[in-house]
């Protein structure tokens, strides 16, 4: 059950208060842009459970955690794959970012993370 009703967790409906609870387990978010500038280089990010983050860089899969309830988000751990490719600097800006991100909204068919100072990531959703 996705808990997109705000009487939800007060009825105990939905233990995972964490982004997992929200969205389909499903759903591979694309990323389009990093602070406003479009990314261009293929990379994803699932929720496909309670404290997991899953997807891909552009030369890399990765698993990483999360933990606190939305608003928030605290991605940490990341642990990637080791092939190497032209794209290793889009890579690893995005997995630094990720890791930089402390909010979350999701609307519709867009996933945004965020930062108190502005920093944003904006991902749509899309198939696998």
């Amino acid at each position: 059950m996705l808990c997109v009703l705000p009487f939800a967790f007060a009825l105990g409906l939905c233990p995972d208060e964490t982004v997992s609870g929200y969205v389909e387990p499903t759903t591979v978010w694309h990323l389009t842009e990093i602070d406003g500038a479009p990314y261009t280089a293929d990379a994803t990010i699932t929720f496909p459970k309670e404290g997991s983050v899953r997807g891909t860089g552009p030369c890399n899969t990765f698993t990483a955690t999360q933990s606190v309830p939305v608003p928030w988000i605290r991605i940490r751990d990341i642990a990637s794959t080791s092939m190497t490719c032209p794209d290793g600097e889009a890579e690893a800006a995005y997995f630094a970012a990720l890791q930089d991100m402390e909010l979350i909204e999701v609307a519709l068919d867009l996933l945004l993370l965020s930062t108190p100072d502005g920093r944003q990531m904006v991902f749509e959703a899309g198939d696998g």
